[in-house]
């Protein structure tokens, strides 16, 4: 298993996936961010289960390398109080910040992965972009489906992925998962080349 559990860590990686608090957001299109964390907490054996960093979190050994995963509690908009909180405890560059997002760009089943870049309009990223204070950190974008016209922005990121779309999602959320694996091994243009996708 590319995965292995180790008892202590010291992350050189913070993976901080973004999201809302509670059940009532847990499958939303804003969300997206969240799944992968899970997913990738599942592949390495741990449980985003302890508090730390205005979030819930875990340490793991991904590959050769430790990391910290993080899901932010402190809602959607508010998501920087968890980046810089972790990067400043275990000293830690933005570079070897990852974060994952969702994004409505882009269909379902897409996965965009980048070194650096603006918000593109997603307001946690940018939450973490003004706390930083810097863009240049890494970040995978999720396809969380091209918002209907009709529909306002804040009911389709908080609206329930369908049920047709689960095959598409699932498949998202195990690529970003591989392309973390690539990525805090230092081979960020493989991942790139590998599992960037749209659909």
């Amino acid at each position: 298993m590319f995965f292995r559990k180790k008892e202590k860590i010291i992350p050189v990686w913070v993976i901080i996936g973004l999201g809302n608090p509670g059940k009532k957001y847990e499958y939303t299109r804003h969300n997206a961010g969240f799944l992968c964390i899970d997913r990738i907490a599942e592949k390495a054996g741990v449980e985003i289960n302890k508090k730390m960093f205005d979030s819930l979190g875990a340490y793991c050994r991904i590959g050769d390398t430790d990391c910290l995963l993080l899901k932010p509690q402190t809602f959607m908009n508010n998501s920087g109080y968890a980046a810089i909180q972790a990067l400043e405890k275990h000293n830690i560059s933005p570079e070897r910040l990852l974060v994952i997002a969702d994004d409505v760009s882009f269909n379902v089943g897409s996965v965009r992965i980048r070194k650096s870049g603006s918000s593109g309009g997603q307001k946690g990223v940018n939450d973490i972009i003004e706390n930083l204070g810097t863009q240049d950190f890494p970040r995978i974008k999720v396809g969380a489906g091209k918002r209907p016209e009709e529909t306002p922005m804040v009911d389709w990121v908080l609206s329930l992925f369908k049920d047709e779309e689960s095959d598409a999602l699932n498949s998202a959320i195990e690529n970003v998962s591989l392309a973390v694996e690539q990525i805090v091994c230092g081979n960020f243009d493989l991942a790139m080349s590998k599992y960037n996708k749209t659909v």
